[in-house]
């Protein structure tokens, strides 16, 4: 439990900067420029969908953090028999950091408002991760052909569970995505459309360090039993 309490401390610093850096704490009632016109109306310093987006990747990361509670402290009991680890995972990995590589790139090229460095950005990162859900759908499907299934061994069953959430992550993300991508034949990047894009991108950086977490936890889980040891300590 304090492996997850630390954690929850570190999210809600992170969060908190990250709200700080999109204008959440400015204080206009303590400027103090002289009198002028009155303004028109002016588009929120954060808007709303980076706000819900933010919100949504807090409550996404105290899923995973309750996750990897659970592994660490179920990993020790006798019935515990780690299965082996497709090697197809490490390529899966390597797709979906090329993947979030791509999306980067396209925000880069939003600011820049060059269209077809964002639609090239657009779609590699999809591509990418479409490449990551089938690799991993493979991936099962190798470790059900050897025996290792959801009712085999506590081990297998996290495995299946652990991927299974993250990859739905990933699906809602490639949603996401195709309602950005819908919206190139304007021809033009719009304020709306680069915001698209940055949230996006925002979020695949989030899929690929929980991916990160997930695969450091699934392939080297033995050597993380010093983590159990502070998961399983008493409070002082």
């Amino acid at each position: 439990m304090i492996v997850t309490l630390l954690f929850m401390l570190v999210l809600a610093a992170v969060a908190g900067w990250w709200l700080l850096k999109h204008g959440l704490g400015s204080r206009p009632w303590l400027e103090t420029d002289p009198a002028g016109p009155l303004p028109g109306p002016e588009p929120s310093l954060l808007p709303e969908a980076k706000l819900g987006l933010g919100v949504f990747l807090t409550v996404a990361a105290a899923l995973l953090a309750m996750l990897v509670s659970s592994y660490l402290m179920r990993m020790d009991m006798e019935d515990w028999r780690p299965l082996p680890w497709p090697r197809l995972l490490w390529f899966n990995t390597g797709v979906l950091v090329l993947s979030s590589v791509a999306l980067h790139g396209a925000v880069a090229a939003a600011r820049r408002e060059e269209m077809a460095g964002l639609r090239r950005g657009l779609l590699a990162g999809g591509a990418g991760a479409a490449v990551f859900l089938v690799g991993q759908l493979l991936a099962w499907r190798q470790l059900s052909a050897a025996g290792y299934r959801l009712s085999t061994n506590p081990a297998d069953a996290f495995f299946y569970l652990v991927t299974a959430v993250h990859g739905l992550h990933v699906l809602g993300g490639l949603v996401a995505l195709g309602r950005t991508v819908a919206r190139l034949p304007d021809g033009r990047v719009t304020q709306r459309l680069r915001l698209s894009v940055e949230l996006c991108a925002t979020y695949w950086h989030f899929l690929l360090l929980a991916w990160l977490v997930l695969f450091a936890l699934l392939a080297f889980s033995p050597s993380f039993l010093w983590l159990y040891e502070i998961c399983t300590a008493p409070l002082r």
